[in-house]
């Protein structure tokens, strides 16, 4: 179930950190709609680090050394 909160909540942001953890964000509203989301820096890292993968897996196809649905295949995706 996902962690949905007004921005407000901010206000007491201590006991909204305390609701983060790393595989369950908390999503922020304004207005209510979905403006923010907190997440654990271990997740960020993770989330960054696969950014990075797929934008490598991309350029190496645009060049002609990979394909990336092989690159899929390959790995199991």
């Amino acid at each position: 179930m996902m962690n949905i909160k007004p921005v407000s909540d901010l206000r007491n942001y201590n006991k909204l950190l305390k609701e983060v953890t790393k595989d369950r964000p908390v999503f922020l509203t304004e207005n209510g709609r979905g403006m923010y989301a907190i997440i654990n820096i271990e997740e960020y890292d993770r989330l960054k680090a696969s950014i990075e993968i797929v934008e490598k897996l991309k350029e190496a196809e645009s060049s002609g050394v990979v394909s990336l649905s092989d690159a899929k295949k390959r790995f199991g995706q």
